[in-house]
């Protein structure tokens, strides 16, 4: 990845093999972390006691053909996973994975090529992180919504307000104070 802006993600590579642990370490410059488990049993453990956003397998691994392992992560954590291959059966995993979501390329491309698929891996990681924190940004202001609705109610039934009173009283109450109205809400329920 040299001559690329740093990508920080954490890296899970499960390979058996010294020769291409090398290369894809190479190809990881910018990564925060950049694990190595040389089975699957052991990549399953690292996995749940860790979050990583790409996980590489380069199939077969010594405990199993790679496969399972790509499918269970799959199903069970949010992290792209990138399936190396043997080009003799690179057909058939990819018909295999690709409903999966998995991206599967075969050990003999050109080096460039594993560059790049890493690239796209945290791309994708970067969207999700995005998606992800505008879902967080949204249950938050649903929260707020429903606290100030609340409060709006309790006025309305305790002060004899409309649902226009209390909803300018909530927000004047907050600009007088310099807090948020859900701030502001919060203590109306707490009165009351």
């Amino acid at each position: 990845m040299s001559g690329k802006q740093d990508i920080y993600h954490s890296i899970l590579i499960v390979s058996s093999s010294e020769k291409f642990n090398s290369r894809i370490k190479k190809s990881l410059a910018g990564f925060i972390t950049i694990d190595v488990r040389k089975s699957a049993a052991l990549a399953r453990r690292c996995i749940l006691e860790r979050y990583y956003d790409i996980i590489v397998i380069n199939a077969p691994l010594k405990d199993e053909s790679g496969i399972e392992l790509a499918f269970d992560t799959a199903e069970k954590c949010n992290a792209s996973i990138l399936f190396v291959s043997p080009a003799e059966v690179y057909d058939s995993v990819l018909e295999n994975v690709t409903d999966r979501g998995i991206l599967a390329i075969t050990k003999d491309m050109p080096e460039n090529r594993l560059d790049t698929a890493i690239r796209y891996l945290a791309s994708i990681q970067d969207r999700i992180r995005k998606l992800e924190q505008k879902n967080i940004s949204l249950e938050e202001k649903m929260k707020e919504i429903k606290i100030i609705g609340k409060a709006k109610g309790l006025l309305i039934e305790k002060k004899g307000m409309t649902e226009e009173e209390a909803h300018r009283y909530i927000g004047k109450m907050a600009m007088d104070n310099g807090v948020s109205r859900k701030h502001i809400a919060e203590d109306i329920i707490d009165e009351y």
